[in-house]
Order: C-alpha cells, then structure tokens, then sequence
C-alpha cells in the first residue's frame, strides 16, 4: 500500500506549483527588496504581488494589512505584545483553554509578569460560554484572543460575532487562524477582527513563512525593531523566496476553497462514518455541526493513542495522537480534558487531517486497517474482555489522568 498522509493539520505538502514560483527567488531574483538598483525591482515586485495574493484569499481590505512575519507562533506573539505595549493601563487578557501552545505559553509568561489572564473553559463540545465571555469584556482587557479553529478537533469558535462583542466595548480581538486559513471562505473587512495569524506551512507553502494580519487604524508596536521593513512594523530582510510561496499558496487556496468544502469534507465524512460503524466503543469530539471540512478527532476507548499511531505507521498511515507523553507518564491533551473527555476514551483520540492532495481510495485503505488495529489493541488491553470493556474501567484509568 502507498503511504497515506492524514497530518495536514501539523503541515501540509508544499505545492509543486508553489515550489516552481519560488526557485527563481533562490537563483535570478535574489536581490535584496530594500535595495534602489534593478536587481532589487523584480524582488519587490513578486513582494508586492503576493500580499496582494493573501489579501485576496483573507478578504482584507487593501494590502497594506499583511504583515509578512516568520511563523504562527511570530504573529501570536506580536499581536498579543503589540496591544499590551499599545494600551499600558490595561493588565488583562481573555483567552480560551483550549487555544494553541503558541498562546497558551505566552500567557502563561504574562501572567508571572503580573498580567491578570482569563482562561474560558469550553463545553463538551468544545464550544466557550457566551455569558461568561460577555461578563468578562471589561475596560481592564487590552486584548481578547480566540482561535478561529481548535487544530485538535477542528472546531470552529464564532469569532466574526466574538470580535463585534469586544469591539463594542473598546477592545482589540485577535485570532490564530492558522488552521482555518485556506479552508474555509473569510471577507475580514466585514468583520470586527482586529488582528489575525497565519501559517504557511498549513495551506501548502513552505515552513518558516507567516503572516500578521493588521486591520487599518489598529494600534500596534512592533515586536522586532530594526530596518524599515514592512513599512517599519517587522524588522528583518524579507524571506523573498517564502513569501513569494506563500503568496502563490494563497492563489491556489481561493481556487481550491470549494473543492475543500465539498470533495475534502466528504472524504473526512465518508472516514468518519467507516469508523463509527465498524469500530464498537469510538466517537467523534469537538462540535461536529461546527468545525473544519478537513479534520475528525476520533476517540477510540479503553486503547492508548500511541499504540494505534504506531501500528497506522506501520501500515503507511500518518495521523497524529491528541495525548502527550509528560514526565514519563501518558496524559490526554488539554483540549480532551477541557471538553471533559471520560478519561478511557481520552487516552485514545486520534486525529486525522485531510488535504486536496487525499483521495477516497485512500479513505477505504484506512477504513481496511483501523478496525483490526483497534481490535488487536484491545485483545491486549487490561481494560478490555473479550468483545466489550471490563466492569468500571474508568475507575483504573483515573489515576493516570492528572
């Protein structure tokens, strides 16, 4: 069997097309944008097409609104930064429990710097509590900052209607869009969102490329000072060959955001019925009525994830695990644990992740393999008997989920 990758949430094929807009950025385009001479010119100008490019794809208003940074993580560190630099007299900050790493440590280094951070717990379905979001819009809020999509189970959080709600109170809204960007339709400029991060290396282009989002007339101080780049708002020669990529990426998303909608959610759907059926004792998280057309989190109880990663391995089947080893002993994710995941099935979620470049072959490749994985797994589990699980088995998972 050809090896199937499900991991797109966790990077994504660059493009060949991407790849072959990029080469003459290595070899015949290499001047140095900045510079006044010719070689110069045609640099700039492949700069100035491709925040036109994602411009285009995000529905910002005018260009000047990309700010081309290194990573996801760059853009969630600047946002964050900018607004609390911008707005001294404000000490907090409101974010969710289930937010990326990206975030959720920076808070963490925040708030030992004295900041006050409000941590929205989520439901069983993923989803944050309106009335306690709205309670906590207060003039002591430098900046709320809410994923668009959970990158575990591809939930999707109402943000247009989050960032009108802080907005109406004076408040800057950011979001890490990284895993929503690409996948499904966004007009910004009718939204309330002040700021917005992106990852390339999500939507098919290189590692190593991002962007910051800056909705005109926003405050912003800048997280790395130096040259005049990005109209002096990201210090450092731009990364022409990336961007370049990033910027063809975002063309071909456009074009592909229907097929993704459609013919990718399909597939996700089709896995996701497959498995349901044939595998006893698994579910689907998150909110299925609301998330991205690409990602299912399946939980499969009384088994550990990485056992069932390591025999998809074997079989040529990429997926990713939402458990963690930590200290030597496995825990569930901490998005499992937010949505209260009953501690035998939280030890065994496991992701898949589509992209355009997945086929429904491949779909019934994987439905051939699961079910006799899950089944050997279980034959071997303490928590299992014979054809269904041993008397209150949750009871002996509970110690190890701290």
């Amino acid at each position: 069997m050809t090896d199937i990758y499900l991991d797109n949430n966790a990077t994504t094929k660059v493009d060949p097309l991407v790849v072959n807009e990029m080469i003459p950025y290595f070899t015949e385009q290499f001047g140095n944008p900045s510079s006044i001479h010719k070689f110069a010119d045609g640099v700039a100008r492949g700069l100035k097409k491709a925040r036109k490019q994602v411009q285009e794809l995000i529905g910002a208003e005018h260009d000047s609104e990309i700010i081309f940074t290194s990573c996801g993580t760059e853009s969630d560190s600047t946002a964050i930064l900018s607004a609390l630099k911008a707005q001294p007299n404000r000490k907090e900050i409101i974010t969710t429990v289930v937010e990326h790493p990206a975030i959720l440590s920076l808070c963490e280094h925040l708030e030992k710097d004295g900041y006050t951070i409000h941590r929205l717990g989520v439901n069983k379905m993923g989803q944050i509590d309106l009335e306690e979001y709205t309670k906590l819009l207060t003039d002591d809020v430098a900046i709320v900052s809410i994923m668009w999509a959970n990158n575990e189970t591809g939930t999707l959080f109402p943000v247009e209607k989050l960032a009108e709600m802080a907005n109406a109170k004076g408040i800057m809204f950011h979001t890490d869009a990284v895993q929503a960007v690409g996948k499904i339709p966004m007009n910004l400029q009718d939204t309330k969102i002040d700021m917005l991060s992106i990852s390339g290396h999500k939507l098919h282009a290189p590692k190593g490329i991002g962007v910051l989002y800056l909705r005109r007339g926003t405050r912003f101080r800048p997280l790395l000072r130096g040259g005049h780049q990005e109209r002096g708002r990201r210090a450092g020669t731009e990364n022409s060959a990336s961007i370049v990529g990033l910027g063809k990426a975002c063309e071909l998303a456009l074009e592909h955001i229907e097929f993704e909608n459609t013919e990718v959610k399909a597939m996700r759907d089709r896995l996701e019925r497959g498995i349901v059926e044939q595998v006893p004792h698994s579910f689907i998280t998150g909110d299925i009525e609301n998330r991205l057309p690409n990602t299912t989190d399946i939980a499969f109880e009384y088994i550990e994830g990485e056992a069932i990663l390591m025999l998809l391995n074997k079989a040529g089947i990429a997926a990713s695990s939402g458990s963690a080893c930590t200290s030597g002993s496995l825990e569930p994710s901490h998005v499992m644990r937010a949505m209260d995941i009953p501690y035998t099935a939280a030890h065994g979620t496991i992701r898949f992740s589509f992209s355009r470049y997945n086929s429904m072959s491949e779909v019934d490749e994987v439905l051939k393999v699961v079910p006799d994985i899950v089944a050997a797994l279980r034959k071997l589990s303490p928590y299992w008997d014979g054809d269904k699980p041993v008397e209150d088995p949750e009871q002996a998972f509970a110690p190890t989920y701290a």
